[in-house]
């Protein structure tokens, strides 16, 4: 009678990959913390502690020179459960040339980028039958690589620091073949995470489009459907305290406080688990770059535009196959 059904066990480790991707980073900081806080305080081990900081700081820069990929992690069974939950699909318009790197641009963010992960950090989705010769790099903030253990696991998917240094080195000493793979709208994009939203943090956001000019390589457009309908938001009153006070939040650490909510172990309870809602990434052309070391203002803001507007072909070329109108178009601001 104990005894679960494929289907329920089937059922049961989708939600623990799930799961396990969104406390993984809480579960590692709080267990290494505890645990050298009681080697130097209780035991006569902390030399241990200290071993492992001199490792970080001699490893520190690791992150932002290509990481250290386990093509292993990558092809976890577990990731397969973490696809199958939503279900995630990867689909390409055309084919990449593993001769060139690019820089592929991602949109849009949701609340915690469940799409972006499971397509371009693991194997589940079969990146590399898709996309043959390519090396996908996913680029995410640093702080992530500060916690002993944190890093090293994030750094086994291919996972690689945001900074500038990071994607200079990328596209300049791993040879050819690199995917950098980047989520301009950031955490800024959350607060517009809203089931059927099309609004995207861009307009200001033109640093890649410079980084794509200096190194003179092609920008891919990406749109994931469904990415926004994972969660529900409690949108608060504008004006009222609570408003207020996300504003603050965001104007002193540039992080919106989202009341956001999905559901819980069960798909009819709640909870902080995303919904079970099919998430569909579209890969774009290549938009080409011309080779410019210092770009002015003026040609990045005309490649800005046209990338725009190959973002928006991408987007109402595919709209209507997920349920979106005709007449819905992509909010930019």
């Amino acid at each position: 009678m104990f005894l679960l059904s494929k289907k329920d066990l089937k059922t049961t480790l989708e939600v623990f990959a799930v799961f396990h991707w969104i406390s993984i980073a809480f579960i590692i900081t709080t267990t290494v913390t505890i645990v050298n806080l009681y080697l130097v305080v209780f035991t006569p081990y902390w030399p241990v502690t200290v071993l492992i900081l001199i490792w970080l700081a001699f490893d520190w820069k690791t992150p932002q020179r290509g990481g250290r990929r386990f093509t292993c992690v990558r092809h976890w069974r577990l990731w397969k459960h973490y696809r199958d939950y939503f279900p995630l699909k990867l689909l390409k318009t055309h084919d990449i040339s593993p001769s060139r790197n690019y820089i592929l641009v991602c949109h849009p963010h949701g609340i915690l980028a469940f799409g972006w992960f499971g397509q371009f950090a693991t194997e589940a989705s079969g990146f590399s039958k898709i996309f043959p010769g390519i090396t996908p790099y996913v680029l995410t903030l640093g702080a992530f690589f500060w916690m002993p253990f944190l890093r090293e696991y994030v750094m086994s998917v291919g996972i690689c620091s945001v900074s500038q240094s990071s994607i200079d080195f990328l596209l300049t000493h791993k040879g050819t073949g690199n995917m950098i793979i980047v989520v301009v709208g950031g955490l800024a994009e959350c607060r517009y995470s809203l089931p059927g939203s099309s609004t995207l943090v861009l307009k200001n956001r033109s640093g890649f489009v410079r980084t794509a000019l200096q190194h003179g390589v092609a920008l891919i457009p990406a749109y994931a459907f469904g990415e926004t309908d994972l969660y529900d938001q409690h949108i608060f009153t504008p004006g009222g305290f609570v408003n207020r006070f996300q504003k603050w939040f965001q104007s002193m650490i540039h992080i919106y406080p989202c009341a956001f909510y999905g559901r819980g172990f069960t798909k009819k309870s709640w909870g902080l688990l995303p919904y079970s809602r099919p998430v569909t990434t579209i890969v774009g052309e290549p938009l080409p770059m011309p080779k410019i070391e210092n770009p002015s203002q003026e040609i990045v803001a005309k490649y800005h535009a046209l990338y725009i507007d190959a973002l928006r072909k991408l987007f109402d070329q595919h709209k209507t196959k997920f349920g979106i109108s005709e007449t819905q178009e992509l909010e930019i601001i």
